[in-house]
């Protein structure tokens, strides 16, 4: 009997939480399909390509959204049972508030382990595709930015039809390090050309330090040594970090496997480390969202406190969401580690969870 009502409360909560997961991809995908259209409107392509990326590009916004959907769906589920009275009859036959609250919870972290192992490395290569299709049509190609195993390469348009390539071997901090310049016309022949050891681009006028300046006159290069020497660009740091800010295309197993190549090919560290300790979080933050869920609808057998624990439950997740944007904002402006700014909500949570829970397992 033990197991066929465990098989009953798993079964029915996966249930739900599929249906819940469902409904967020229907309307992320009618949401997105209007954005997708409007890039696409006039562009020659298939009709059917805006649908496509549209249908690739909310997996990975649906896991972003795993804390909120299991809270949802645990909710919905544990109201259910109080309604019909299964609730009652699961406690008749010796399960606890405390025992119900542990196979949902163990189900949403071990489901969450199941997504970031299985499921976000097919969701990364999904957007991979999306952002090299969406890359591949976008108008804005005279300005490209792009790390690879040899560096930070960055292109951009000048007036007078000319052209800079700009080339450094890392990003090192609010700095580029080991600097080429590379000025050419529209015929693509060379107009000058800057060797810098270093270059502060911490905002849109760069200032480059132990500089060597070649430039072209009557066919032949004249050399000029300067200490420091200040150019305009359209980049600057943040404008550059933000460009590789979409850490969807890169799964749990790649940043893990690879962080010490991310690191090597220019990518910065804060990002990469929230990234990763982001997705490391999720399935404590699912737990935690199960219990949250437990706690609200356990307190009371009353029917008559729907409308309330629905408001409740919105209210929660509004609270959360601000929560963690706010703790993840202190973190990226060096107020706490941004570390801590990640599991900086785990860690209030469980707290607020370990009392609930102690309270429910009284009723």
């Amino acid at each position: 009997m033990s197991k066929v009502l465990f098989n009953y409360i798993l079964k029915n909560f996966l249930k739900n939480f599929f249906i819940v997961v469902l409904i967020f991809y229907c309307f992320g995908l009618i949401l997105n399909l209007f954005e997708e259209i409007e890039f696409f409107k006039n562009l020659n392509v298939n009709i059917f390509l805006p649908l496509i990326l549209t249908s690739i590009f909310i997996p990975s916004m649906i896991i972003k959204l795993l804390p909120f959907i299991i809270f949802i769906s645990s909710i919905w589920f544990m109201m259910k049972i109080r309604n019909n009275k299964d609730l009652l009859m699961l406690k008749i036959f010796g399960y606890s508030n405390i025992k119900i609250f542990f196979i949902l919870a163990f189900t949403s972290f071990f489901l969450g382990w199941i997504i970031l192992l299985l499921i976000n490395p097919l969701t990364s290569s999904l957007s991979k595709y999306y952002e090299i299709t969406k890359s591949n049509y976008s108008k804005d190609v005279d300005h490209l930015v792009t790390f690879n195993r040899n560096g930070l390469w960055i292109k951009e348009n000048l007036e007078l039809d000319n052209s800079r390539i700009i080339y450094a071997k890392k990003l090192s901090g609010q700095k580029l390090i080991n600097l080429r310049i590379f000025r050419v016309n529209e015929k693509t022949n060379l107009v000058n050309q800057i060797f810098a050891d270093s270059a502060d681009i911490t905002n849109d006028k760069w200032i480059l330090k132990n500089v060597t300046f070649f430039e072209k006159v009557d066919g032949i290069l004249n050399k000029k040594k300067i200490e420091v020497m200040e150019i305009k660009s359209i980049y600057n740091l943040e404008k550059i970090n933000s460009l590789f800010k979409n850490f969807d295309t890169m799964s749990f197993l790649e940043l893990i496997t690879n962080y010490d190549k991310f690191l090597a090919a220019g990518y910065n560290k804060a990002f990469l480390n929230q990234s990763l300790h982001t997705m490391l979080s999720m399935p404590f933050f699912l737990f935690l969202m199960t219990g949250l869920a437990s706690i609200f609808t356990m307190s009371t057998l009353k029917k008559s406190d729907n409308t309330r624990l629905i408001i409740l439950g919105l209210l929660t997740c509004l609270l959360t969401f601000y929560f963690k944007d706010l703790s993840l904002a202190l973190g990226q402006t060096e107020r706490i580690s941004l570390i801590l700014a990640v599991w900086a909500p785990v860690i209030a949570l469980s707290f607020f969870t370990l009392i609930g829970v102690l309270q429910i397992n009284e009723k």
